[in-house]
């Protein structure tokens, strides 16, 4: 398939949160020269049951594995939106972020997520890697292909409200510094934020003010 192709799997025309699919990864679907093993493993998912028609969640889970979670929450009725936005490095270069993995299992997520019927007002899953942020260099060579993401990354809270959006569940080992100030100005719009691992019951978090001088 196409870059093109498997980026309408991930977007399909017309559908409901697709608007915020991010298409950095697919552009570069022809320049991916690693290989990779994707392991079966996966984050287990066990809270859905409890009900979530008033829910967004956010994944926050290591490259691949946010991926993998994605496919697993599409068939329970989430609509996975892919928000990756980080470059590769050039041919022969390393990076601090490995984005390549990234981008071969949406490659291999395509082809399972077209056998999935999600319904037209399927809830957003958002996917996140949280590697994104890794901006240790051993070296001067090494490409920085860290990224963030930003309050336009995500509708804003009152496009939340608006479409029925009371809480939001993000699936990760912690709060990101990034993701932190976005659901703040959430937080203050009076959306409930929730934390999980995803084994065990999501639990409601307070977060407080971020320090402007934390830009890391």
């Amino acid at each position: 398939m196409t870059g093109k192709e498997i980026f309408a799997i991930w977007a399909p025309f017309g559908k409901k949160w697709v608007d915020w699919v991010r298409p950095v990864p697919f552009v570069a679907v022809n320049e991916y020269s690693k290989g990779y093993n994707i392991s079966n493993i996966t984050t287990p998912i066990n809270f859905i049951d409890m009900g979530c028609t008033d829910t967004a969640i956010i994944v926050d889970l290591p490259g691949a594995q946010s991926v993998k979670a994605g496919i697993e929450l599409a068939k329970s009725g989430f609509r996975p939106i892919p928000i990756f936005n980080g470059t590769i490095e050039q041919y022969g270069a390393r990076a601090t972020v490995d984005n390549q993995s990234v981008g071969i299992a949406l490659i291999n997520g395509a082809v399972e997520l077209s056998k999935i019927k999600i319904s037209d007002d399927a809830l957003p899953a958002f996917l996140l890697d949280s590697n994104r942020m890794n901006r240790f260099k051993m070296e001067v060579a090494l490409f920085d292909n860290s990224w963030d993401v930003y309050p336009q990354d995500l509708p804003s809270a009152e496009y939340f409200i608006n479409n029925g959006i009371k809480k939001i569940i993000i699936i990760g080992e912690s709060l990101s510094k990034d993701l932190k100030k976005i659901l703040y100005g959430f937080q203050n719009k009076n959306i409930e934020i929730f934390l999980t691992k995803g084994y065990e019951a999501p639990k409601k978090v307070k977060i407080h003010r971020p320090l402007h001088r934390d830009k890391d």
